[in-house]
């Protein structure tokens, strides 16, 4: 079963308004909006000068040890050009290495750097913070089904093992 698809808590009779579905979207849209003020907020303190792009790629590759370019594409939605570039960005300023891949020369999987990790560690910490306090104000029964939506909405880029 792929994350896009129903599951077993799935209710097909759910039927939402456009207005109920507006205000979801909004809400979606605002709560993004919140991570990424928390996360610039570390950023702009960095002397690095990297960016959102840069952390997301670094958080990606903590969660996703040898990720390569198209792998960062598919899940961030940047062009491979600029999936290149913000890895190489990262590789420039320390925080990520590139090696070669058994049978594949193209491929190059990349790993944070100790330097990487502290980056990511830096940025994720004030992020999980927002998160958690979220969470509870949500109330933690609820987190289940706030993850089961958001793994939904995420089934563009995720694949049945993404997640896992």
């Amino acid at each position: 079963m792929t994350a896009g698809s129903g599951s077993l808590g799935s209710d097909p009779r759910l039927i939402l308004s456009e207005d109920a579905l507006d205000r979801a979207l909004e809400i979606h849209l605002l709560a993004e909006a919140a991570l990424w003020i928390t996360a610039d907020d570390v950023l702009d303190q960095e002397p690095s000068g990297l960016g959102r792009g840069h952390y997301r790629a670094a958080f990606l590759l903590k969660r996703r040890p040898g990720l390569g370019v198209q792998e960062l594409s598919r899940l961030t939605g940047l062009s491979k050009q600029g999936a290149s570039k913000v890895l190489s960005d990262l590789g420039r300023a320390g925080f990520a290495e590139k090696s070669p891949h058994d049978g594949d020369g193209r491929r190059r999987p990349a790993r944070l750097t100790d330097q990487g990790r502290a980056f990511e560690s830096r940025i994720s910490q004030r992020l999980r913070a927002a998160v958690a306090k979220a969470y509870r104000a949500g109330g933690v029964e609820h987190a289940p089904a706030a993850n089961t939506i958001l793994i939904a909405l995420a089934g563009l880029v995720l694949r049945d093992t993404d997640l896992k």
